[in-house]
């Protein structure tokens, strides 16, 4: 499936013998910008599993083959207009040894402490790549995720976190990409996140102003529960911002016609989008990358 064949066996002969073979592969990547002359974004994301988050579809343990997954991820940084990668130290360590990040964009992936159906799934610590790491390392950009609960006192923490994260970020000059939402808990224990116009549009307006500068600040949004919504939503704010794709299921035309209306209004710049990418409902990574840059 994959122009990179993975080689699970010389992965980890490196990571035994030459640990330091991940350093010298980050020092000696070819960078570029983090946006090209197209003034456009097109990221596939891979930090899912840090948190647990394993299923795709009906199948829980969909992204826990490491080899499939890399397989994936180096298919879909091969197609035209893949701009880079967000993902975990693991899986960017992986790919750096496989040579796959040369001349893209690499995202570092910051909180992945709130474990999905986990009873501290809101208290999202800072388990990933900090703004040192992500500055040492060579990489573009970081991403972090905020869930604010109204009823959960713990959102307070999640918030102040935040903002030091790019506070820190911003004093390297590395662009942050900042995925807010207002979430709440289901009387089951299921965290849910509001994609109404009004709960979108409040996201918007706390994740902006957190930090002592948005200078280099990026949103990653949602597509809102009705898409005619987002023309309103996205006039709250100033930032750029690129679209999530989250799960589709199995309507992966709709979730396309709902990007690209979307990607239309004048802050959205791209897409960063994962699981539905990786594994679509008919197998086809590269049909599905192709056609999500073809929105762009």
């Amino acid at each position: 499936m994959s122009p990179v064949a993975v080689d699970v066996g010389e992965i980890v002969r490196l990571r035994t013998e030459r640990p330091e073979a991940v350093a010298e592969a980050a020092a000696n990547r070819v960078r570029r910008p983090l946006v090209n002359d197209t003034g456009r974004l097109m990221i596939v994301a891979a930090d899912h599993p840090a948190r647990g988050a394993l299923g795709v579809g009906g199948d829980k343990l969909a992204m826990a083959n490491r080899a499939d997954l890399l397989e994936r991820l180096c298919l879909a940084l091969s197609r035209p207009g893949v701009d880079g990668v967000l993902a975990t130290a693991d899986i960017l360590d992986d790919l750096l040894l496989l040579g796959a990040l040369d001349g893209k964009v690499v995202m570092g992936s910051m909180n992945r402490g709130g474990l999905q159906g986990s009873v501290f799934e809101m208290d999202d610590r800072f388990t990933g790549h900090r703004a040192e790491d992500i500055e040492r390392l060579n990489f573009d950009a970081g991403k972090l995720l905020v869930r604010i609960d109204y009823d959960d006192p713990g959102s307070l923490t999640t918030l102040e976190t935040t903002a030091r994260a790019i506070d820190d970020m911003a004093a390297r000059r590395l662009p942050l990409f900042v995925e807010p939402f207002i979430s709440r808990r289901t009387p089951e224990g299921k965290v849910v996140n509001d994609l109404s116009a009004e709960a979108v549009t409040r996201s918007i307006a706390i994740a902006s102003g957190l930090g002592g500068t948005s200078a280099y600040t990026w949103l990653k949004l949602p597509v809102t529960d009705n898409p005619d919504d987002m023309a309103q939503v996205m006039e709250t704010s100033t930032l750029p911002a690129v679209l999530l794709g989250g799960e589709v299921g199995g309507d992966q035309d709709g979730a396309y016609e709902k990007w690209r209306g979307a990607l239309q209004l004048p802050t959205v710049r791209g897409l960063v989008v994962g699981r539905s990418l990786l594994y679509p409902a008919d197998g086809d990574v590269a049909t599905a990358v192709d056609t999500a840059v073809g929105l762009l």
